[in-house]
């Protein structure tokens, strides 16, 4: 019966290198991965990126204070109802959208996760509201279905645009339209108890589904033109490739 063969290990040669001979791992090594991977989260988990989580957080409080329409509460003989919460969440919700890139540009710290969470926290935002007020009937549905689509149909856009190596750049439209809809679902939040907004959220929600419907054209047009130029430059090189092989063929 022949004797297992155990790997023998030279001294000077460190554990967590040869763990694989002796299938032991050194604390050196575990501990230099984790350190590792605690960096790479860091680094990208800086201040803006976490304002951009901070964004996506608040975005279930306000669903649950719209919902169930509470707290009601009196503070310092203040009554301060849902509506009260519903609108502060929203504007401190809508301040951290401003100053995660006021921070990141000015700290230099624009990162991928952030390009990549930043819509998607605006999306959330807005779209959680929106249908939050359709449960409430302050608003009609139909208006709602139109300003969702455009939020997802310009993030994937967006996405594709990614995909394809170009960026499009929020045009002053676009930009208008996020201030709009903050403007408008806190009017309207507003609304629930002071029937006099009303006439001025119903102006306000035209506003935006028109600045909606108006930069989801501009942007198309702006995205197609980037893409049609990509898919005219890859037909010519295609030719030109056709070409050279047909130069390059030898005849039998």
């Amino acid at each position: 019966m022949t004797a297992p063969v155990i790997p023998v290990v030279p001294n000077d040669v460190p554990r967590g290198v040869d763990a694989h001979l002796t299938g032991d791992y050194s604390e050196a090594a575990s501990a230099g991965a984790t350190g590792a991977v605690t960096a790479f989260l860091y680094a990208r988990m800086n201040l803006p990126n976490s304002l951009t989580l901070l964004r996506i957080f608040f975005v279930p409080v306000l669903i649950v204070i719209l919902l169930t329409r509470s707290p009601n509460v009196e503070l310092w003989g203040f009554p301060m109802h849902f509506e009260f919460w519903g609108v502060l969440i929203l504007l401190m919700a809508a301040a951290t959208d401003w100053a995660d890139g006021y921070v990141a540009r000015r700290r230099l710290q624009v990162t991928t996760l952030g390009i990549l969470l930043d819509p998607i926290a605006d999306k959330l935002l807005i779209s959680a509201a929106f249908v939050s007020l359709v449960d409430m009937q302050l608003v009609p549905a139909w208006m709602v279905v139109i300003i969702i689509g455009r939020e997802f149909t310009v993030l994937g856009l967006r996405n594709i645009a990614l995909a394809e190596g170009f960026t499009i750049e929020a045009s002053v439209l676009g930009k208008t339209k996020m201030v709009l809809q903050v403007i408008a679902v806190a009017v309207l939040i507003a609304g629930a108890r002071h029937a006099s907004l009303k006439p001025v959220a119903t102006l306000l929600l035209w506003l935006v589904v028109v600045s909606a419907l108006t930069s989801a054209a501009q942007y198309f047009a702006r995205f197609w033109g980037h893409v049609d130029d990509r898919i005219k430059q890859r037909r010519r090189l295609s030719m030109m490739e056709s070409h050279k092989k047909s130069q390059d063929a030898v005849p039998l």
